[in-house]
């Protein structure tokens, strides 16, 4: 498990909790809507059966589509340019390490070049073997991929597992510098932020956001066990959370209790 899916499973740190992330703005809803595509796509790709690799392929297949935005790859080399001029202002300040910024400016770098050598858009090297687009094209229709519908797929489902591993590691290379920068990027971004405790009375929170710096993502940690269901909205001036209760049947109602969590600001 990677840092940012142990992050939300509450298994960093010592009491258990759970993570809700909101995103101010398109670029970074994005950015985590690939990162889950990604380490369910890992998950997935790790285990033997047959139909966990089928969903790993299909996951790859989404990563595709929601990395296809024309100017994605040109957006996230911009903020890795940034993050890395950023860290240039530290140098010769005698409270940061010097060896600290080489290692994070040398991962920058890395994933700079990776992202920066990918031909078009994510994915697009698997645009051209017929096979895969044949399997891309049918897994919208429920139950097309029956081996009556693409026996070729069939057969390759019965091959053994090190063998389909080994074909979802290159098809999966091929989209792979996009995620190992969306996990620099991330990682910098939630490391920017310095976790506070908040109590929202009656289950309502509200706070205003100071002018002139700009947020990107806001993270709200509840101790495991709560049961309790965060609302989230907010734009640059302001933030609410509401904490809502499942009833019996699943639908959220208003939770009127005091609660106590974690607010992270990251910019």
């Amino acid at each position: 498990m990677d840092r940012a899916a142990a992050e939300r499973c509450g298994t960093i740190g010592r009491v258990a909790s759970v993570l809700y992330e909101y995103p101010f703005n398109e670029s970074i809803r994005t950015m985590l809507r690939l990162e889950h595509l990604f380490e369910r796509q890992d998950k997935l790709a790790r285990r033997d059966e047959p139909v966990d690799h089928h969903f790993a392929l299909v996951t790859l297949f989404e990563i595709m589509d929601v990395a296809s935005r024309a100017d994605l790859k040109s957006d996230l080399l911009k903020e890795l340019e940034r993050h890395r001029a950023q860290l240039q202002t530290y140098r010769g300040n005698p409270h940061i390490s010097e060896a600290a910024l080489d290692e994070v400016t040398a991962r920058i770098d890395h994933v700079f070049a990776g992202l920066n050598q990918l031909a078009g858009k994510a994915g697009h090297a698997l645009t051209s073997n017929e096979w895969l687009m044949s399997i891309r094209s049918r897994v919208s229709i429920p139950g097309g991929t029956c081996e009556f519908d693409l026996p070729a797929y069939y057969a390759w489902q019965q091959l053994p597992p090190e063998r389909r591993r080994e074909d979802l590691a290159r098809w999966t290379a091929t989209v792979l510098p996009l995620g190992e920068a969306l996990s620099v990027l991330l990682g910098l971004l939630r490391d920017s932020g310095m976790p506070q405790r908040m109590v929202a009375p009656g289950g309502q929170f509200q706070q205003s956001l100071p002018q002139g710096k700009s947020y990107l993502l806001l993270r709200v940690r509840l101790d495991e066990g709560t049961e309790l269901v965060p609302e989230i909205s907010g734009h640059r001036l302001m933030v609410n959370i509401r904490f809502m209760r499942p009833d019996a049947e699943g639908r959220l109602r208003g939770c009127a209790d005091d609660t106590a969590f974690s607010l992270t600001l990251c910019s």
